[in-house]
């Protein structure tokens, strides 16, 4: 009788044991599979949402493609890679520009503003709302505007300073902004993007980044992107001087419920562009290209926006 219990009680405790065992080696796999996860890229796209992107190719160098709504990447390529951003710089610019100064804050062209590359057509001395003046630089990616942003609104709190020590002041809050925000691969040397040499970018970031901006712009200041959802607008000085605003996103009447775009293209950058639409109401995708070619960049993001449709139709 002794035996048949003692039997039982080790089976019972063999049972046991390898009960114990295998929820250990359960765990441990759960755990590094977790572990992995988290650790890894959070940017990698699901194996739904690649579908409709596996058979992508670009010319650009990153891209990304995020869906708003969901939190799902859809599409990932060097997404993480810094690189040299252009004109995309003039969107933390613009939003620095906003936490200086109301929208209806005044901005004048003065002729050390002129000096910045690229003539779009503004006036020495001409007075500009800082709401119009920032639609049309953003919306014709004008040098010369956003100089004159940077020279009006930068170093507010200093006396007898150098026009550099200004925009340099307005750039140290440009970098500033851009840690708030959680762009770690983001920096700025320059408020327009231009160039700082042949091999020299003036400012770099990564396509995740741009994308995480853009959306930080729409949830709080969608109204920096009005004119550039539009191919031609009109936009007036305080003079009453009128501007047209040539949009140089040449793919915008293309785009589905376009809510944001932005260019960049300069010699160490190649062509540049992120956008967001909505071609649902309240499905907003935001779509960010780096180092494509100043025409490729376009057809990139016909490539990108069609496959995003296909996955939106999909889902």
């Amino acid at each position: 009788m002794n035996n048949q219990f003692f039997l039982a009680r080790n089976s019972e405790m063999r049972l046991f044991v390898i009960l114990v065992i295998a929820l250990v080696f359960i765990l441990v796999i759960s755990f590094i599979f977790g572990f992995k996860v988290n650790r890894g890229d959070e940017s990698v796209p699901t194996e739904t949402a690649s579908l409709p992107f596996s058979s992508i190719e670009l010319g650009a160098r990153a891209a990304y493609v995020y869906d708003v709504r969901t939190k799902t990447v859809l599409f990932a390529k060097n997404e993480n890679t810094r690189l040299p951003l252009a004109s995309l710089t003039k969107i933390m610019s613009a939003l620095v520009a906003l936490d200086a100064s109301p929208l209806y804050g005044t901005v004048t062209i003065t002729s050390e503003a002129l000096q910045a590359e690229g003539d779009s057509g503004l006036l020495k001395d001409e007075k500009w709302l800082l709401d119009n003046l920032l639609n049309f630089s953003l919306t014709t990616s004008s040098n010369d505007g956003m100089r004159a942003v940077a020279l009006s609104l930068g170093a507010l709190s200093r006396a007898d300073v150098t026009t550099e020590e200004i925009v340099n002041d307005f750039v140290v809050d440009m970098n500033r902004k851009a840690n708030e925000l959680g762009l770690k691969n983001t920096y700025f040397l320059n408020e327009t993007g231009l160039d700082q040499s042949e091999i020299k970018g003036g400012a770099y970031g990564t396509a995740r980044d741009m994308s995480v901006l853009i959306e930080y712009v729409l949830a709080y200041h969608p109204e920096l992107f009005a004119a550039t959802r539009e191919t031609l607008s009109t936009l007036e000085s305080i003079d009453n001087y009128p501007h047209i605003a040539k949009n140089t996103n040449l793919i915008a009447t293309e785009i589905p419920g376009l809510l944001a775009s932005k260019t960049g293209f300069t010699d160490t950058a190649g062509g540049n562009l992120v956008i967001a639409f909505d071609p649902e109401l309240g499905r907003p995708i935001i779509i960010s290209i780096l180092g494509s070619t100043e025409n490729g960049r376009f057809e990139d993001a016909r490539t990108l926006i069609a496959a995003a449709m296909r996955y939106i139709k999909g889902n």
